[in-house]
């Protein structure tokens, strides 16, 4: 985008709709540098919006599209748009459920797993994430029910391990353990319920599973519950082992 109206603006970031974006700019809610707008089909930069000097109700203005945040997951919230109970999106501020285009998570965690999301408009970058093909690789805490038999890293490092109910071997993964029921997880792909099914063919069970890192982007200092928005810096990281 180099050039965009303030009204369509509005609308794809959630702001408000094209129409109410009428009522909304004529009621001085929208600054440039500190001066109202007096149209709402005036034009807008790229470069207003990403500086900071457009501003809403004396707040900068979102990113527009390609636009990435990191989620520090808390269990009991699904990765969904329209199941049932608490979302992940719900964490979010409420406008963004109305950006056009949609936020949207790049690999799921389950309703009881926590920690790192990431979730973005950028279609592209969502696939790159999700495919295996990019070894965007996977971080996890793990805690089991019971103490681990001792051969679980050679068996998932084989890159032919078989979990029960499948006809497809599993890419190598790297399990290291930190005690007698935990360890950490590194996984290049990312099937149904994987780690939990990795656990159960060998006859345990997962207690917790959280997620910290993806590639080499980390949740660090985020709060559960809690995001950031990624930079071009914190992207590029993802992609970096």
């Amino acid at each position: 985008m180099s050039k965009l109206r303030l009204d369509k603006l509005l609308s794809n970031l959630g702001y408000c709709s094209r129409k109410e974006a009428v009522g909304v700019v004529r009621s001085g809610r929208v600054l440039l540098d500190g001066q109202p707008f007096k149209r709402h089909d005036d034009d807008v930069s790229h470069e207003d919006v990403l500086s900071g000097r457009l501003t809403f109700d004396g707040e900068p203005l979102d990113p527009p599209s390609p636009f990435t945040v990191m989620l520090n997951k808390p269990a009991g919230f699904i990765c969904s748009h329209d199941e049932k109970g608490k979302l992940i999106y719900d964490l979010l501020p409420e406008r963004w459920q109305a950006r056009n285009p949609q936020l949207s998570c790049a690999g799921r965690l389950d309703k009881e797993s926590t920690g790192q999301v990431i979730i973005t408009d950028d279609g592209d970058l969502l696939h790159k994430i999700i495919h295996p093909k990019t070894h965007a690789v996977k971080h996890y805490e793990v805690t089991l029910e019971s103490k681990l038999r001792g051969d679980e890293a050679a068996l998932f490092s084989t890159g032919e391990f078989l979990m029960e109910g499948d006809t497809k071997p599993l890419k190598a993964a790297m399990w290291s353990p930190s005690s007698d029921n935990s360890g950490i997880m590194q996984l290049q792909e990312g099937r149904y319920h994987q780690i939990r099914r990795m656990f159960e063919t060998l006859g345990n069970k997962v207690v917790t599973l959280h997620r910290f890192q993806t590639g080499g982007l980390a949740l660090r200092e985020v709060p559960s519950g809690e995001y950031k928005v990624l930079d071009k810096t914190d992207l590029e990281a993802l992609f970096r082992q």
